[in-house]
Order: structure tokens, then sequence, then C-alpha cells
């Protein structure tokens, strides 16, 4: 399943230091702007203790965890939508992803270079918001002129495009991004296919120094951005990208000793990760069986047969039915047959739609 969040923002606020945290890919990170040209992309585990308990009941050969990709994207300056800096080419870079992760600075550090002399996460975030809003202004005004000609000859479908485009003209002029403007369900078809960067899901990563971790919430950048997100009806994680590099590092029982030790339940990277598969519309179903117990990502509101098909295209064609227990039921009753005598493994066909934590046995016939 190819989703990709893109990790967004300007030069110098933490954003490769996070990216090589998050995937321990080594994307080049350095004091000056535009030291990542090419978006470097990197596969992550989603963090997901189900995995683990699933695992000691059944006791497999091999657990195998889900994973989506991040996107690095090298940092946007004003003036992007123009071609300022490598402009056209990051926004394209974004135009691929699915959705957003907006990196803002919210530490002081005189030894890392600010793009515009100074800290200012709401600054940092509208110019970046801007740079977008622009792009998908000048993508629109294009479509706008030509289907303008049409819509004037009474064309139907002609009409009904140029009633959009309109719509998300007039937002855009008042620097509104797409997400923030309604549409009736047909009209929403229409948007989706004009592939505008301000229609993507985002959500805001503020990175702070490693001394205010445990007390974000004193720090007023933190504050400013948690109000502007509010508005924005998007979520807000905290992290340190330094710590986060720091824990990268170390495996396991270090990991949980490390964190234990800084008085954290849950690196904020993990925090990240659940929140970009919340935020792509992903879940998790299991396979868990004596070879192996594991974790595939899927769409929200597919039905079984499309989720059988991400093991297999054959799993789909001959899909006869999803033999289903829930996670909650399966790890109370302490086994698969204890869930088949309490009557909580079920037969789903066709038209079940797949839940987060379904553990499934798929029958097919090809």
């Amino acid at each position: 399943m190819a989703l990709t969040a893109g990790i967004v923002g300007l030069p110098n606020v933490g954003k490769s230091t996070l990216f090589n945290a998050i995937t321990q890919a080594g994307a080049e990170s350095a004091n000056y702007p535009f030291c990542t040209i090419d978006p470097n992309v990197g596969i992550v585990e989603v963090p997901d203790h189900r995995l683990q308990k699933l695992t000691e009941l059944v006791n497999p050969k091999k657990t195998i965890p889900t994973a989506f990709e991040f996107t690095d994207i090298a940092g946007i300056v004003k003036g992007a939508s123009k071609g300022e800096g490598l402009g056209n080419q990051f926004l394209s870079h974004i135009r691929q992803v699915d959705a957003i992760c907006h990196v803002v600075r919210c530490f002081q550090d005189d030894n890392i270079t600010h793009v515009s002399g100074q800290v200012d996460p709401i600054s940092d975030i509208e110019t970046i918001n801007l740079e977008l809003i622009l792009a998908d202004l000048e993508t629109v005004t294009k479509r706008l002129q030509r289907v303008e000609k049409m819509a004037k000859q009474k064309d139907k479908e002609a009409l009904a495009e140029y009633e959009v485009l309109t719509k998300l003209k007039d937002a855009f002029e008042e620097e509104k991004p797409a997400r923030a403007v309604s549409f009736t369900e047909e009209q929403e078809k229409l948007v989706k296919g004009f592939h505008l960067l301000t229609s993507k899901s985002a959500l805001y990563v503020a990175n702070v120094g490693e001394d205010e971790l445990l007390d974000a919430d004193s720090n007023e950048h933190v504050q400013r951005v948690k109000e502007f997100a509010e508005k924005d009806e998007a979520e807000v994680i905290v992290v340190s990208a330094k710590v986060e590099s720091e824990i990268a590092e170390l495996d396991g029982e270090e990991k949980e000793l490390f964190l234990e030790e800084l008085g954290i339940e849950e690196s904020g990277l993990d925090q990240l990760i659940k929140a970009t598969y919340q935020l792509l519309g992903l879940a998790t179903y299991f396979t868990a069986g004596e070879q192996e117990v594991r974790a595939w990502t899927f769409r929200k509101g597919i039905k079984a047969p499309q989720a059988a098909g991400i093991i297999h295209s054959d799993f789909e064609k001959g899909f006869i039915r999803a033999e289903t227990v829930s996670y909650d039921d399966l790890a109370e009753a302490g086994s698969m047959q204890a869930a088949k005598e309490k009557g909580q493994v079920r037969l789903e066909g066709k038209e079940y739609l797949v839940k987060d934590g379904d553990v499934i046995h798929f029958r097919f016939n090809v």
C-alpha cells in the first residue's frame, strides 16, 4: 500500500534530524538551507502493542509489523510558489505525498541559524501554508480559464466544475486552504481530481529543545502552535528531534530504560507515527497462525475481499468468507479455540467492512 506522509518545514527546523530518527536512513543533515534536495524516503514500522500480545498467544515462528512511508522534503522558503529557492521541485515532491507532517521550530539555539533570523513558529507555518495556497491558486486559475468557455455554453459538467473552482479561488484569495472549504460529496470528487496541495490532511510537529520535553506546555512557542492548530482542526505532536535521534540508536530494553529515565511513557516518534497513520486514514488487521503473526495496513472503509487482496490478489478473486474475531475478544479469551467456544469468532461475507483490530483467517478458492 503505497501511502506516504511528507515531512515539510522551513530550512533548519529539524526535519532531517527527525527523519533520520524515524527511519534511521541517514538523510544528510547540515546547518544550511537546501542540504536535502532530493526527497529521502524511509519505511517505518507502526508501533502496536496488540502485535506483541498476539505473538504471546499464538507463539508463531515469526512476527511481522505493518509499515508505511515517510518522505523528507527539502525546506521551503518564501517565494517557493514562484520558484524561489528550489521551490518548484519541492512543491512537486509535496504533490506526490498523501498527508503532510509540518515540522515547526519551537527551540532556541544560537548555533543553528533560522532562515528568517528569529524563532517564530506561527510565521513559519503561515509562510509555508501561503506558498502552498499560492501554488494551488495558480492551478485553479489556469483550470478556470479552460473551463469558463464551456460553462458559458451551459455544459453541465463544466458548470459543476466552474462552481467548485470559483469557490476554491475565493478561498485561496482569502488565504484559506482547500481542506477548510465545505463541499458536497459530488464536489469532493471533483476537488480530489485537482490534486491540490492544500487538500492534503496535515498535522504539526513542534520541535522543542531536549531540556523542554518534559514541560513542553510551558514553552510559549508550543502553546501558540497548539492554538493555531486548533483553528485548523489539526493535531500537534511535541518532539525533541535531538532526543529522538538518541532514542533511535537504542534497542529494546535500552530504549525502555532511557524513556524511563527521561520520565516519558512513549517516545515522540511513536506518537508521531501513530498520529500520521491515523491521518492517512489507515487501520490494521491481523493474521495469526503457527507460521507467522502479521499486521496488515488497510484504508478504512474497505470490505473483506479487498482486505484479503492486500495479502494476495488470489485471495480477493477466490474470496469465500472471512473467519473474524476482534483483537479485544481474542486477547480476553486467551486463544482462538476459547474465542470460538465463547461464540466470538464470526463468519463474515463479501459485504463485511473490516474493522481496526480484526484478526482474520480468509477462506478462498481459486
